[in-house]
């Protein structure tokens, strides 16, 4: 399964959910492939630290930018899981990444300023699904606040409603250091000591493959 994790803006952790939903598929026994698409090369660098460090299970990487489509096929081809990490804009990465791609990840945090870019974000899944009509898109909130108080999450889920290419997530993931603290470290914090990040990823990974 090819799964694309994108966004129209920056910050809102597609990384991170790469990353840790890799490690967690790779503890589970799959095989899986992570494509490093943004210039950035945050997960890539993560990957090097992984391996200096000597974490298993290995993970691996390949670093492609341009057009996926190919790749990412010729990967399926070889691997349970191919995970692609893609710049947080309209690219040509995503935009070719979507086209081969069997689940596309949007990511989004609940402020305004986040919810307001789906409306290009449903523009590009419905020119996706001209060339690959079977693409499922999955919607996920970001970096939602830990306060008990908070209302965001539940306004922003009311938003995501509004877009019928998007079916959302029961999963969130909280702002937590937990996600912050494993990065340097090359870990997924299903290995490190934060029980309630760790439920997070695996229920993302429960909802993803199940």
């Amino acid at each position: 399964m090819i799964l694309v994790a994108g966004s129209e803006k920056g910050g809102v952790g597609k990384s991170t959910v790469i990353t840790n939903v890799a490690v967690e598929l790779a503890r589970r026994g799959y095989s899986l492939a992570v494509v490093d698409g943004d210039r950035q090369r945050s997960t890539a660098r993560w990957a090097v630290d992984r391996e200096e460090a000597g974490h298993e299970p290995k993970i691996f990487v390949v670093e492609k930018l341009g057009s996926l489509q190919q790749t990412l096929r010729e990967l399926d081809e070889k691997y349970d899981f191919v995970l692609v990490d893609v710049a947080g804009k309209d690219s040509k990465e995503m935009r070719t990444a979507m086209t081969a791609a069997h689940q596309l990840l949007v990511l989004t945090q609940s402020s305004q300023f986040d919810l307001d870019t789906l409306a290009t974000v449903d523009q590009l899944i419905d020119t996706a699904r001209d060339f690959n009509p079977e693409l499922r898109v999955r919607g996920m909130l970001t970096r939602v606040s830990t306060n008990a108080f908070e209302s965001e999450s539940g306004d922003a889920r009311e938003y995501l409603a509004d877009y019928p290419n998007i079916e959302p997530l029961r999963t969130v993931l909280y702002e937590r250091k937990a996600y912050r603290d494993v990065v340097g470290e090359g870990l997924g914090v299903v290995e490190w000591k934060n029980a309630k990040a760790a439920r997070e990823i695996r229920g993302l990974v429960e909802e993803l493959i199940g």
